[in-house]
């Protein structure tokens, strides 16, 4: 029965704290045809997080070339 009382405890403290709905106002947001990709509507966050992506995608091709040529230069023997 202890069991009983705490689940409903629960159960009945989170249907009280209602959160606000801002899907409305998010799918506004999304749909505005203002020239922006959708990657970048979010705002600053999804700007920075573009951004790094792309610093660490040029950093990484770059190096990999590096190593590619690295490794396919024969290495000299002494």
């Amino acid at each position: 029965q202890g069991l009983r009382q705490i689940s409903q405890r629960t159960i009945s403290t989170a249907s009280r704290r209602q959160l606000e709905n801002r899907v409305p106002e998010k799918q506004k947001l999304f749909q505005e045809d203002n020239g922006i990709p959708v990657h970048l509507k979010g705002g600053v966050m999804d700007s920075l997080l573009y951004k790094v992506t792309m610093g660490l995608s040029v950093f990484g091709t770059a190096y990999v070339v590096y190593e590619l040529l690295v490794a396919s230069m024969p290495k000299k023997q002494k």
